[in-house]
């Protein structure tokens, strides 16, 4: 059978950065086992399959897969296959929202047109969910390839959730950053001994004045990704940790800017609006851009 496919960089205006999505636009009638192949054959972060609604108050279903697992949410699919929907005619011009069906349940994204054409999505994530903090801080900075001194001061590693769970370190300063090392290995003893399986997102907060709020990475080798070039389900729960420790006041929390990927080459761009304050936080919302830069078929 041939299964067409729309390839996509999303969280940027730029063909050739963000991050890379291969979107599927008919997945009916192929099973899960052959999904889950199929993006492996991709080796994307990951690949979308585009079905038939499933649930009441949903437009369509979508199914995520990393090269390795299905995942229950996802930023980057989300906004990226929005985006191939409206490329393809299933989104009318104008249109305000469509509801996707994902495994976390129904999932809006609020659209912005520029007369036909689709110029930014906003996708609505779950409210936040923190975990404790992480005491074994000497074991995470290790873990990356740095320090103790590395982790900024005053800020707790934790796990955070709005439909994904995972690690946030916060370090010193965006070269903190770079040096770390995405070591699988090292990554599986750490969780191993936190008794967790999730992705490690690090980040710095950049100097106030600058474009950007945040400068990140994430390292999801649970998921077969060495490194994610931009992070739509990491960028929500970002945005609620700078919330809920103070990092950014309420008032400028409906315009945060996470800049992700630079080390990777796929500089990203993903937009961030909080709505509350700390320990009152009421909407969570991810958005950006995508391009086109490629179709194709696969032979299955």
């Amino acid at each position: 059978m041939t299964h067409p496919y729309l390839h996509w960089d999303v969280f940027t205006g730029e063909p050739l950065y963000g991050n890379q999505l291969a979107v599927f636009t008919d997945g009916r009638g192929i099973d899960s086992t052959t999904m889950q192949r199929m993006a492996r054959e991709m080796n994307l972060s990951e690949s979308t399959f585009i079905l038939p609604a499933e649930a009441p108050g949903t437009d369509l279903r979508m199914r995520i897969f990393t090269p390795i697992q299905e995942v229950p949410m996802a930023g980057h699919p989300t906004v990226g296959s929005t985006f191939a929907l409206a490329h393809t005619g299933f989104l009318e011009p104008g249109r305000p929202r469509v509801v996707f069906g994902l495994n976390v349940g129904p999932t809006p994204v609020d659209l912005e047109w520029e007369a036909d054409r689709l110029r930014f999505a906003w996708m609505t994530q779950g409210l936040p969910e923190f975990g404790p903090a992480i005491d074994a801080r000497s074991q995470v900075a290790s873990a990356l390839g740095l320090t103790l001194a590395d982790l900024a001061p005053g800020l707790p590693v934790q796990i955070v959730s709005c439909g994904l769970r995972l690690v946030f370190v916060p370090l010193r300063d965006r070269e903190a950053v770079d040096r770390a090392i995405s070591d699988s290995a090292a990554f599986r003893r750490l969780m191993a001994e936190l008794s967790e399986n999730v992705p490690i997102f690090l980040f710095a907060v950049l100097p106030p004045g600058g474009e950007a709020t945040v400068y990140s990475r994430m390292f999801a080798p649970a998921f077969g990704i060495i490194e994610d070039p931009a992070t739509g389900s990491a960028s929500g729960p970002l945005g609620c940790y700078l919330v809920q420790h103070g990092v950014v006041a309420p008032g400028a929390a409906g315009s945060m800017l996470n800049l992700q990927g630079v080390a990777m080459g796929r500089r990203s761009r993903l937009h961030i609006a909080i709505d509350g304050g700390p320990s009152a936080i009421t909407g969570v919302r991810v958005g950006g851009e995508a391009v086109l830069v490629g179709r194709g078929e696969l032979y299955v």
